[in-house]
């Protein structure tokens, strides 16, 4: 009997490439997809010589062939840091929704299960705290951000219209901020920006006065949260993220401590519509798929850390 199929789109970038080595460990054929504006082949080099990977070069933003059966179609094609919408704007907008149509037209063709990498980002800014997926955000659709939050607001809109319509087999996963090796050093995101700083000795920068929150959850705990959901009935969105909460200030100093750094913090002014408040409530994922994150912080930062410190 042959191995079941997964595409991954966007399989190159630093979630792309974890799912990539989750779903051959579990014994599936791996085909990633990327067109690497931010994704990395050096992600996934180390599985060329798996027999059942393939890597594929291409922007799922046209129209996507895949030669045989499939069984599973992830959807992580994305720019996903705001350095990246601001440098992409339209990529983003296009590969949320003509992205997603493309890949959720291929599942149906196959009558393979579909499963959209959705992002708390959804909830905009918000006004409810922990966030639970009944809440609908509070996002600015015309601020720069709006770019990435709304291609994935309509990304889980068309996925649910494929749900309904066509009666495709289909799975929303919402994601917090997740962090571990072979993120991207420059991708303006708190973390790696904060460790590259911290290495090079460099001043560390917090936005604002450091006061707004985030929640981390490592790279492992996050893809075996996907795994789990992906081999599961649910329909609706499901939060995946750790749901211990730390301040921007805190984790600059964790990490300062973390590295032996002699870096110091220094101010800037806060991006326009950047959220406050993030903290997944993950009641559903723990009712639904028996998942709750296993690796404390301290933890997957030294992890993270020892990746870091290779290529710094």
């Amino acid at each position: 009997m042959s191995n079941k199929k997964v595409l991954i789109t966007g399989g190159s970038g630093f979630l792309g490439s974890h799912l990539c080595e989750k779903y051959l460990e579990k014994g599936y054929d791996v085909i990633c997809m990327d067109n690497l504006i931010t994704g990395n082949i050096e992600n996934v080099q180390h599985l060329f010589n798996e027999p059942n990977f393939e890597f594929v070069k291409y922007d799922v933003t046209n129209f996507i062939y895949v030669k045989g059966d499939l069984d599973l179609v992830l959807h992580f094609a994305s720019p996903a840091s705001p350095i990246d919408y601001l440098e992409m704007p339209i990529q983003t907008l296009k590969v949320g929704s003509l992205g997603t149509h493309k890949a959720l037209g291929l599942a149906k063709d196959k009558g393979a299960r579909f499963l959209l990498a959705s992002t708390s980002e959804v909830y905009g800014d918000p006004l409810t705290h922990p966030q639970k997926e009944t809440y609908w955000g509070n996002v600015n659709p015309i601020g720069f951000r709006g770019v990435y939050d709304e291609a994935k607001r309509f990304a889980e809109a068309m996925t649910m219209a494929y749900h309904r319509f066509h009666k495709l087999e289909t799975r929303i996963v919402r994601i917090f901020n997740t962090y571990g090796p072979r993120m991207r050093l420059n991708d303006g995101r708190a973390l790696p920006t904060f460790m590259t700083q911290a290495l090079r000795g460099e001043d560390i920068t917090v936005f604002g006065d450091g006061s707004q929150t985030r929640s981390f959850c490592y790279v492992d705990d996050l893809v075996e949260g996907i795994y789990r959901l992906s081999q599961s009935d649910e329909v609706y969105p499901v939060n995946i993220g750790n749901p211990s909460e730390i301040t921007i200030r805190e984790f600059a100093d964790e990490i300062i401590s973390l590295t032996g750094s002699k870096s110091k913090v220094i101010y800037k002014e806060l991006p326009k519509d950047d959220p406050q408040v993030r903290q997944p409530d993950i009641t559903r994922a723990k009712e639904i798929i028996g998942w709750e994150p296993q690796v404390h912080r301290s933890e997957g930062l030294k992890r993270t850390l020892d990746d870091f410190r290779k290529r710094v």
